[in-house]
């Protein structure tokens, strides 16, 4: 179980992206190794130029990307859900991404939202190996949800 808090700075973001974004959240964590223990993270849905600016101050990059994932690594006080990070999605470049592959803004949410939760929790692309592992995740978790494989490949088989 995860606790998603959205917090929408700017952007003309559709009413279902939130909605989109818990239930990705939730599929994301339901793939996961986590177990039972709950869980809370924060999504920001933002515009370009406050991504441009997180990118260029945590990644040393500056330009716009879709998302951007900040683990935490505050200790858990008793009683609390463990704060897994942050995840921030750029408005422009989510809405240009979805137009560009035929999907909607929603579900490119949703796919980003599981990504940006995945990298929280330790996953990572770095090597094919990495990247294959993560996207299969993805791909599960999507379909979790009724989401077609971002990536183009045939749905896993049970």
């Amino acid at each position: 179980m995860i606790a998603l808090d959205v917090v929408t700075e700017a952007g003309d973001w559709p009413a279902e992206a939130e909605a989109a974004a818990r239930e990705a959240a939730a599929a994301a964590i339901a793939v996961s190794e986590e177990g039972d223990d709950p869980l809370a993270a924060t999504l920001l849905l933002a515009d370009d130029a406050a991504i441009r600016v997180l990118n260029r101050d945590w990644r040393g990059k500056d330009t716009p990307t879709n998302v951007l994932s900040f683990p935490s690594d505050m200790p858990t006080p008793p009683g609390e859900p463990r704060h897994l990070g942050d995840v921030a999605l750029a408005f422009e470049t989510v809405a240009r991404e979805a137009a560009e592959e035929g999907k909607s803004v929603p579900d490119h949410v949703a796919h980003l939202v599981v990504h940006g939760i995945l990298h929280l929790l330790g996953a990572d692309h770095e090597t094919d190996g990495e990247a294959d592992a993560m996207e299969a995740r993805e791909i599960e978790a999507l379909a979790r949800i009724g989401i077609a494989d971002p990536y183009g490949r045939a749905a896993p088989q049970p």
